[in-house]
């Protein structure tokens, strides 16, 4: 019998029995267990490429409980690759702008899409069963147009067995055991990972000692949509710093930084809650406006992530892979980047496109950005919680400084939040021979821009990509049986010029599906691109 460890927002799976259940095992090409944000953004990606994807998770459903609220640009570039973004930006609160205080002043505030020119804005605040939910909306739409995607609610893997080029599960359901082969088997169950135990794997890092209080709280606020973080806040009881910012639902987010030796059972009742955000909202209104506490959590966090994010057939993604604080929307947004970079090298693997070594380019570039996440969600940690008196007296300093200095300001560290990581020098990627703005070098995730009456990223191919700027449009490249389809901007729009050209008047691009620059040249030249193709599937240039 399948456990219900948790109580769930929206059924979006709910439980049927599969012939499967009743006979041999079947071998699938890609099973992925744990339908989070990151298992079903694979799940989406691999089946609207045709590669079949079938998800076990031991709930019907999204949990309840915001959990992750904070999804950045690039997510959201992402999820309107795969179809699902409109809704998401339709429900989510759109935000670009935070507020620091320092006690009851501000020391700044800062813009974090201050250009414009993009389709979707820097971040949203959305609840993550909202998150899933619309993504499990695009998989049902996806699965009436014949993408081969199918999730299987209250199925808990209880045993793996490995073998060299597949593993075989045990699934426990409420009508008993069965077993699945995979030809390659994705975990995406959290960072209390089951499949992680059951492989002895380790999971190494810090963790950080410090609790803090989360209430979700539903009321009618006249503060603004902006991210607001406090360092030794001026109200009561509240901590050494203390968050807030609003979700749909008239629903607001506050975090309280407690310390590390408390009563979790005491800080936890309702009474000791309500005084505390009593005092937040009396401080910043004179009044106590009527609210309901939707949820509340009390949460330490880690640093920490696996040596290898594959293992043989079986590769980690997410928070099973990797975990930081929550400080800077760091976790989900880089769990669903981990997915994004490798369902197109699982597809072209499993359709005999690409050699199977491709995919260990998945652990050396999804293990770069998570040690980047690492370090800046411990040095955001370390600045909120000093360790030593020298640290103390540092941040103590900076923020003496930051509310009457421009230059101690990007010293303050309340989370920096989540950007995208540029795979810079990677084995895959190069030349870049055009010396264009650094922000598409190759590495670099696109950047939009307008494009006609839409932005660029829409006019991107679902395969490679050769991006024609300004110049007399290119051909088609093929190599290995993958083509790198031109698209052909002749003229185009200032802020596409300052992203991809800078100074120069035409530039080629070789893009890859996952939106990353692979190459750029000052002009088309087909044995140029061929090698940079090659190169890009790990392949030798025929």
């Amino acid at each position: 019998m399948v456990a219900v460890r948790y109580e769930t927002a929206f059924q979006l799976y709910p439980y049927e029995k599969v012939p499967a259940q009743s006979a041999p095992a079947v071998r699938h090409p890609v099973v992925i267990v744990g339908g989070g944000p990151v298992g079903l953004a694979l799940a989406l990606d691999l089946g609207k490429k045709g590669t079949p994807a079938l998800v076990l998770d031991d709930h019907d459903g999204a949990g309840l409980g915001s959990k992750a609220i904070c999804f950045a640009k690039r997510t959201l570039d992402i999820a309107t690759r795969l179809g699902a973004a409109r809704p998401m930006v339709e429900k989510g609160v759109v935000w670009n702008l935070g507020r620091v205080f320092h006690g009851d002043g501000q020391l700044f505030q800062f813009d974090l899409l201050p250009e414009e020119g993009h389709r979707n804005p820097a971040f949203i605040n959305l609840q993550q069963p909202y998150f899933e939910r619309f993504l499990v909306e695009e998989i049902r739409a996806a699965q009436a147009q014949g993408a081969p995607i199918e999730i299987r609610g209250r199925n808990r893997v209880t045993d793996i067995e490995r073998h060299q080029d597949y593993v075989v599960l045990q699934v426990d359901t409420p009508d008993g055991h069965y077993q699945i082969e995979a030809d390659y088997l994705i975990a995406c169950d959290g960072a209390r990972s089951g499949l992680r135990d059951m492989m002895d794997l380790s999971f190494d890092g810090r963790v950080f000692e410090d609790n803090f209080l989360i209430a979700d709280v539903r009321m009618k606020a006249d503060f603004p949509t902006e991210r607001w973080f406090w360092f030794a806040p001026p109200f009561k009881n509240s901590g050494t710093s203390a968050l807030l910012h609003k979700q749909p639902d008239d629903i607001w987010r506050i975090d309280f930084q407690l310390g590390w030796d408390i009563d979790r059972e005491l800080e936890m009742q309702e009474d000791r809650i309500r005084a505390r955000v009593d005092a937040m909202l009396s401080s910043q209104t004179g009044t106590v406006p009527e609210y309901d506490l939707v949820w509340t959590s009390i949460y330490t966090f880690q640093c920490r992530r696996m040596q290898a994010f594959r293992h043989g057939p079986v590769f980690f993604a997410g928070d099973s892979a990797h975990q930081v604080s929550p400080f800077g929307a760091r976790g989900a947004n880089s769990g669903v980047q981990d997915a994004d970079n490798l369902a197109w090298k699982l597809d072209l693997v499993w359709k005999g496109l690409a050699d199977d070594a491709l995919l260990d380019s998945y652990h050396d570039e999804r293990a770069f950005a998570a040690d980047e996440n690492i370090v800046n969600s411990s040095r955001a940690t370390d600045f909120m919680t000093p360790k030593s008196q020298v640290s103390r007296t540092f941040r103590d300093a900076v923020l003496a400084l930051a509310g009457r200095y421009a230059f101690a300001q990007p010293l303050v560290n309340s989370g920096r939040l989540s950007t995208p990581s540029t795979y810079a020098d990677f084995p895959l990627f190069g030349p870049d021979e055009t010396g264009g703005p650094a922000v598409s070098r190759p590495g670099a995730p696109c950047p939009d821009a307008p494009v006609g009456n839409g932005y660029l990223l829409e006019h991107l191919r679902d395969g490679f990509t050769l991006l024609c700027l300004g110049a007399p449009t290119a051909n088609d490249v093929t190599t290995h049986g993958i083509t790198a389809e031109v698209v052909h901007i002749a003229e185009p729009s200032a802020a596409l010029r300052a992203r991809y050209l800078g100074d120069g008047t035409a530039a080629i691009y070789l893009i890859r599906p996952d939106q990353h620059v692979v190459a750029r040249w000052p002009a088309f030249d087909a044995a140029a691109v061929h090698h940079a193709l090659c190169n890009a599937i790990g392949k030798e240039a025929l």
